[in-house]
């Protein structure tokens, strides 16, 4: 890889060589660690990650209810993906679609207690996942220093702060 960097880069322009070298590792994480976490909910749960995240932004919500407008913005997904999301798991009995009752223009997603009963018997080989791939694999001091990377690529990525209190009230 070292003819991707030019020894004479522009300022700016180019990674150095140790950037680079961090930025590929990171770029690796993101894109192997996806597709592991789908490989072991599909092969142990019948679930996407993302059926798993949506299971579990609508367990913790009041009453595993959420607007679908508000799901989506928690689960950074398009009306569309949501909507095709929402069509299978409601097909499988894991969510189900009502009318709002504050807003009879909006729609709410709410958990069934079907869709309840598989997050908590996916949750265990999940989180074994997890733990084994990323937490376990760091000191402790390397899963603080991780939390505060995070955090900063966070608010250059999600200006808003849409995701800035994702998992606050775990550590709080």
């Amino acid at each position: 890889m070292a003819g991707v960097v030019p020894d004479e880069a522009p300022e700016g322009g180019w990674l150095d060589r140790e950037q680079l070298a961090v930025w590929m590792r990171f770029a690796a994480v993101l894109e192997l660690l996806p597709a592991a976490l789908d490989a072991q909910l599909r092969r142990d749960a019948g679930l996407t990650h993302f059926d798993y995240y949506v299971l579990a932004m609508l367990a913790e919500a009041q009453e595993r209810t959420l607007r679908m407008t508000d799901l989506a913005r928690r689960t950074n997904a398009t009306p569309p993906r949501l909507s095709h999301v929402m069509k299978r798991l409601e097909a499988r009995g894991l969510v189900r679609r009502i009318p709002c009752p504050e807003d009879r223009r909006a729609t709410d997603a709410q958990l069934t207690d079907v869709g309840w009963a598989r997050l908590v018997a996916a949750a265990p080989g999940h989180v074994s996942f997890v733990r084994h791939h990323v937490i376990d694999a760091l000191t402790p001091e390397q899963l603080t220093q991780l939390a505060a990377i995070a955090d900063a690529v966070l608010q250059r990525v999600d200006p808003e702060g849409a995701f800035a209190e994702l998992g606050r009230h775990e550590t709080a």
